[in-house]
């Protein structure tokens, strides 16, 4: 399958959270985003992150697929992981 093949197969818009950065597989409703932080993790291994979510292959190449053309987007979603700390958080709140 093509990488579009794949995309429009397998990954949908969050209906509740819109934008790139928010897609998530259509049949588990993994975001695309953990799992392309869990991919990056394990050396892009895609077939430990498809075991470590219970994931057919397939899926987890969609998402590669989907974060090849929108690394922008799945990027600045992890960024935004990484930076938020909730004890630094709500101390600047008290």
């Amino acid at each position: 399958m093509t990488d579009k093949e794949l995309i429009l197969r397998y990954v949908e818009v969050d209906p509740i959270h819109s934008g790139p950065g928010n897609v998530r597989l259509k049949d588990s409703g993994v975001n695309v985003w953990a799992i392309i932080g869990n991919y990056l993790a394990n050396e892009r291994d895609a077939e430990r992150t498809a075991a470590e979510y219970d994931l057919p292959l397939m899926e987890v190449e969609a998402a590669v697929a989907f974060y090849r053309r929108f690394k922008w987007a799945i990027d600045a979603r992890l960024a935004e992981n990484e930076e938020f700390d909730l004890e630094s958080a709500l101390a600047a709140t008290a």
